[in-house]
């Protein structure tokens, strides 16, 4: 096994510069089981961070499914399989009895470049609506819109960033963005093809809107003409708690859902659900074609993912102990002002820190949060424009006692972070 200076020379020398690593400490993980992640040292260290690893890291079912597969076929879809068909009939029940269509690729990113071609070639437009804040994906058509990126980002010509629902800072603000963003379109000529919306807001800050809110937005778009695209690569497969996809909590039906991170936990799967009278048309104009996307052992992975979750209930799990999590962050609150707002559903929540009464966001408190819990072997992140909402995320399999370590450490690191931040 490689030391953890060898593998970090080797990413210097061999890796491309447009790697990131988290953390000023960077963590060389050499195993996982459950929620816990192992370093190089043998030393355990509580993931509160991973949404890819969905129901737990190195599922059994999972591994014994993907093993399974890849010892009979994998192969692309241009032959039958039963594994693709299989796991569609079942993995659609999942969804409103619109949406009855699925095409699957191997990352959100797919699956969202995908959403944009459908929406553009069905609608005749070509405006995309986004938040100002928000990340799609990584291809060249989702990077345009995709301004979390960083400083590099260049937005599109035909991409319009809207206010993200700020129930924090700036309640209403969206809808009235969106409103903008449309006039702003017909002005210059420009048709709208699709409202596309991480439905947790997770790069914008984590924030959960009033239904009626979203309803409205939905529902100005599909009046110019455009689709609504519904994000669930973070938010979905029962993270939120109260329901399985983030979009059913705001009582709106999409016309397209993209799928990715957690569908195949940490195997490459992810996909595009729909109405099919749009697949149909998109299929009769253009064809689609993913080497990889649906192949017998993704879908052998993404199948065992769903069973696991319906079968030890993750979703209820996610409601109840992202609830205790909730209750211990707000008490967290009242005993230090450095937190300005705790928000989030299920097992998805923010935690944003403030240098001030004026609600000042506070990035440098929150990368000393998130580095000082690294040290004590806890892993969350950092998220929002000013990268001051702490982000904690864990796999599904999250429990009481670990929401109460993480309470605990984090106590602790506040505490220490209001003495050494003064000095």
């Amino acid at each position: 096994m490689l030391t953890q200076q060898q593998v970090s020379e080797g990413r210097k020398q061999w890796l491309g510069g447009g790697y990131r690593l988290f953390y000023q400490e960077p963590l060389h993980v050499v195993r996982a089981e459950g929620v816990w992640l192992y370093d190089s040292e043998g030393r355990r260290y509580l993931d509160a961070y991973n949404n890819v690893a969905s129901v737990g890291h190195c599922h059994p079912a999972v591994v014994e499914a993907i093993a399974a597969q890849a010892a009979q076929l994998n192969t692309h879809t241009r032959y039958l399989s039963d594994a693709i068909v299989e796991f569609a009939e079942d993995f659609l029940t999942e969804f409103p009895p619109e949406l009855r269509s699925l095409t699957m690729t191997c990352t959100g990113s797919e699956a969202n470049d995908l959403a944009l071609r459908v929406a553009r070639l069905v609608t005749g437009g070509q405006g995309i609506l986004v938040t100002r804040w928000a990340y799609h994906g990584v291809t060249s058509a989702l990077a345009e819109l995709s301004p979390s990126l960083g400083e590099g980002f260049v937005q599109g010509k035909t991409v319009w960033l809207i206010d993200a629902p700020d129930t924090f800072r700036h309640p209403g603000a969206f809808g009235a963005g969106v409103e903008r963003a449309l006039e702003e379109m017909k002005q210059a000529g420009v048709k709208p093809a699709a409202l596309l919306l991480d439905t947790i807001f997770s790069s914008d800050g984590i924030f959960s809107p009033p239904p009626q809110e979203i309803q409205r937005a939905v529902a100005q778009v599909r009046a110019a003409g455009g689709l609504f695209i519904a994000d669930e690569v973070q938010p979905g497969f029962g993270r939120t708690g109260s329901s399985r996809w983030g979009f059913a909590r705001y009582g709106v039906l999409p016309d397209l859902v993209s799928l990715g991170k957690p569908m195949g936990n940490g195997h490459p799967v992810a996909g595009l659900v729909g109405r099919p009278e749009l697949f149909a048309e998109f299929g009769r104009r253009q064809r689609y074609f993913n080497t990889f996307g649906g192949n017998p052992v993704s879908c052998r992975a993404a199948h065992a993912v769903l069973q696991v979750l319906r079968r030890e209930a993750l979703q209820q799990n996610a409601q109840t102990t992202g609830a205790l999590l909730r209750e211990g962050l707000q008490k967290l609150a009242a005993r230090y002002p450095v937190i300005g707002d705790v928000r989030g559903e299920g097992l998805f929540i923010g935690v944003e820190l403030v240098s001030d009464q004026r609600n000042t966001p506070a990035p440098e408190q929150a990368a000393y949060v998130v580095n000082a819990m690294r040290r004590k072997q806890i892993l969350i992140s950092a998220t929002g424009p000013s990268a001051n909402v702490l982000k904690i995320r864990p796999p599904l399999v999250f429990q009481p006692e670990h929401a109460a370590l993480l309470l605990e450490t984090l106590a602790e690191v506040l505490g220490e972070a209001a003495h050494d931040l003064a000095q």
